[in-house]
């Protein structure tokens, strides 16, 4: 057995005692924190432990913020396993289907919540939840706290409510850009960052395996006959914008540019100008014109059917500003593709390497697990259909729940379904982005995205569903000269700078290492002996002293944005808790 954590409010030999979680729960505990851990590296275990020192020492509450009922559910059965709690107390989950008047009693009953951010702040504003009594809040996956969001409202109510309480928000990945890591921090209002990357040596002996090889793989010329009328409407928008001055990137047109150029428009409409009126529209087809015709060449029939389907639905719902839409839709050129997919089985060539690295995969290991990532409903149904008939497959899709627009799966569904997965019921998930994030799937071998994704965040937690607890290999299909290429380029741009941008933001935040003192409750139990955290932690340092020294060396990163943009926070908010003058300051 490993060395296992030992904490008066933690059951003993649930939890794997990690120095690297150790030194993020000190750190989580000095200040309000952003952690930051690559997915599948225990961000959990570290929640938990935050959550067990701060109910030792004091009265309050302790709230988990997740932002799906899947992961309400998930995070709530594991607080109910590693949690050793008093006779007769329990955990509450707290979701929109549990009655308000029902949550009244419970909020008032337990100390250890799990909830969604919507009915945290529904019941916070409505006077049945007392968010003074929480003393620490945990933000999962607390990328999404920027703008409006639920979540980011209940981390303006609770500091309002509680100024002293502790807020730990975590995430593998909390944006791509200086601006967006800031802006997390301060919805949240977190003071300090804690950031590991997976290479760190601390990290690595945790770390699974994980062989990623990218599949170029060439596109049916049937599909680019049905791209070819598309991209010719809009290279002749495109050379009109040109012309008129509002697309000015040279090369291959772009998502960039047409972006770009409609911003000149729109600045161009703020100065009353009539012809850029008839640019803003032209330019939204240009957008919808690029959009799908790279569906086609880059994902196929089923995505590209679902994509007019969305329009159209978005139409009949007759939301304003749509009369380009009806014209665009119209177009005979869109009618004529739209009769051709309409019964078109799906040709593009990722079918046949799907189907050939799954038959591979089943007779190497028969008892393993695939995920397929696909971005459309569409999509996951046809490749649901063209794997189904493979021997010794036995494939499910996983997708999210229903909207306006959209069947999709309820929330009792998507348990069964991934406890199936779990228990060998089926063993190929088909999802989309709903499975991305945090939710527990135990094991997969293999996962194989059918497109590249742009987005660092999707890209980064996409990648921690193998590799979980074993080695695994990771497929990225890529459809030769298409978009797909530029995405996969840029998704490896993104994460490199997403972590320069994380430490750019720790340094100018003043970011420090704390001591190790916060942990004088926890200790390691490893053959038979328990061993003081604090020392376990050293030990492990020095076994890797010289590849830590090595990381030290690193220069910090300076950063070009203005500094007036990020105000210095306090010294009594940067104080190790307990702290009150230098005097007590101390390694």
């Amino acid at each position: 057995m490993p060395p296992m954590i030992s904490h008066p409010l933690l059951v003993e030999n649930e939890i794997e005692a990690r120095a690297y979680q150790l030194e993020a729960t000190n750190a989580s505990l000095s200040s309000s924190t952003l952690l930051v851990l690559p997915t599948a590296m225990g961000k959990t275990a570290v929640q938990w432990m935050v959550i067990a020192e701060t109910l030792r020492t004091n009265n309050g509450m302790a709230l988990l913020l997740a932002p799906t009922n899947a992961l309400v559910d998930q995070q709530h059965r594991g607080l109910e396993r590693v949690m050793n709690l008093q006779d007769g107390e329990t955990i509450a989950r707290m979701t929109g289907a549990i009655p308000p008047t029902k949550r009244k009693g419970a909020w008032e009953e337990h100390r250890i919540v799990v909830a969604t951010p919507q009915v945290v702040r529904n019941d916070a504003q409505n006077g049945i939840l007392n968010l003074s009594k929480v003393s620490v809040l945990i933000v999962d996956e607390a990328h999404r706290a920027t703008g409006n969001a639920a979540v980011a409202q209940v981390g303006d109510m609770l500091i309002e409510a509680n100024s002293n309480a502790t807020i730990l928000g975590a995430t593998a990945s909390p944006g791509w850009n200086e601006s967006a890591v800031e802006e997390v921090c301060e919805r949240l209002h977190l003071e300090g960052i804690h950031v590991r990357g997976s290479d760190e040596p601390m990290l690595k002996p945790y770390s699974s395996s994980l062989e990623i090889e990218e599949i170029r793989v060439p596109v049916p010329s049937e599909l680019r006959e049905m791209a070819a009328p598309l991209e010719t409407w809009l290279e002749a928008i495109v050379s009109r914008e040109r012309r008129l001055g509002h697309y000015i990137r040279s090369g291959i047109i772009s998502m960039g540019g047409l972006n770009e150029a409609m911003k000149r428009v729109q600045a161009a409409i703020a100065r009353d100008e009539k012809i850029a009126y008839r640019s803003a529209g032209d330019l939204g087809i240009a957008i919808r014109l690029h959009n799908l015709s790279n569906l086609l060449v880059c994902q196929g029939i089923a995505a590209s059917r679902e994509a007019i389907r969305r329009m159209q639905i978005r139409l009949k719902l007759k939301e304003k500003g749509e009369r380009k839409l009806k014209e665009f839709l119209d177009d005979s050129r869109i009618r004529n593709l739209e009769a051709k997919l309409e019964d078109m089985d799906e040709i593009h060539s990722k079918v046949s390497f799907t189907r050939r690295v799954i038959r591979q995969e089943i007779s190497r290991n028969p008892d393993g697990r695939m995920i397929i990532f696909a971005n459309y409903r569409d999509t996951v149904a046809a490749i649901v259909s063209f794997i189904e008939d493979i021997p010794g497959v036995k494939p499910t899709p996983f997708v999210g729940q229903a909207n306006r627009d959209k069947d999709g799966m309820s929330h009792s569904e998507q348990i069964e379904r991934l406890d199936a997965f779990r228990n060998g019921e089926y063993n190929v998930l088909v999802a989309t982005s709903v499975g991305e994030e945090g939710l527990d799937i135990p094991r997969a071998d293999l996962v194989l995205f059918y497109e590249p994704v742009g987005s660092e965040i999707r890209t980064i937690q996409r990648r921690g569903r193998t590799g979980r607890h074993d080695s695994g290999t990771v497929y990225v299909l890529i459809a030769q000269d298409t978009r797909d290429e530029g995405a996969t380029a840029a998704a490896a741009k993104r994460e490199e700078r997403m972590l320069i941008a994380i430490r750019r933001v720790k340094n100018k935040r003043n970011s420090f290492n704390p001591d190790l003192e916060l942990l004088s409750s926890f200790s390691i139990v490893e053959d038979g002996k328990n061993i003081d955290a604090k020392e376990f932690v050293k030990s492990e340092r020095n076994r890797l002293r010289e590849e830590l020294e090595e990381i030290d060396d690193t220069p910090v990163l300076e950063s070009n944005t203005e500094e007036e943009q990020h105000p210095p926070i306090p010294p009594e908010r940067r104080r190790r808790r307990g702290q009150s003058g230098i005097e007590e300051w101390y390694d």
